[in-house]
């Protein structure tokens, strides 16, 4: 259990206490500026989600610079990353922030794509990240952070950047997958 995956598995920790400040009510009053208002629960939860979140390009760094990769972190990297957004994703419509819709394709691509993951690495293809796997992981991170913190600062502006953030996600989570699909559509046989 090297550094690197220390810290994967503490990205996978940190989970279930962000659904815990997410989910648990403590009935405390909300901050309130105006009409806009954010509870307690939320700045804790999305202080530690961007933590964790944070901690996805540092374990990678740490691997690849010390020469720490090993077969367990590449189980743990990408699993401790889908539980960490599947679990807000589920958080989140749950709250009532992010229609279901949303948060059924988004883990459904990673559900498909990890299942292709699989089929390539049975046939010894490493199915290395694309540039659109990473943009769609930026957008997939910067609409769970606008939706943890109640759009701030756009909700001052009427912008509703949480909701365009949720579809831009959406369409790059779609896009990245079909992209990963296409380019390796000669590894998935089919019997006749």
């Amino acid at each position: 259990m090297n550094l690197a995956n220390r810290i994967t598995v503490a990205r996978i920790f940190l989970v279930p206490v962000i659904m815990f400040f997410l989910l648990v009510n403590f009935k405390l009053p909300p901050i309130r500026i105006e009409q806009f208002s954010i509870t307690y629960n939320q700045i804790i939860a999305v202080l530690i989600f961007i933590i964790a979140a944070s901690t996805d390009s540092l374990d990678g760094y740490i691997a690849r610079k010390h020469k720490l990769i090993t077969n367990l972190g590449k189980l743990l990297d990408p699993l401790a990353d889908k539980l960490l957004v599947s679990a807000v994703l589920v958080s989140l419509v749950d709250m009532g922030k992010m229609d279901a819709w949303i948060a059924i394709v988004i883990i459904s691509r990673e559900f498909a794509v990890t299942g292709l993951r699989s089929i390539c690495a049975a046939e010894g293809i490493v199915l290395a990240a694309s540039k659109l796997g990473k943009w769609k992981t930026a957008a997939q991170i910067t609409a769970i952070i606008a939706l943890l913190v109640n759009n701030f600062p756009f909700a001052f502006l009427n912008i509703p950047f949480d909701v365009i953030a949720s579809w831009i996600a959406a369409i790059i989570t779609i896009w990245s997958g079909i992209d990963y699909f296409v380019k390796n559509w000669h590894v998935i046989q089919f019997d006749n």
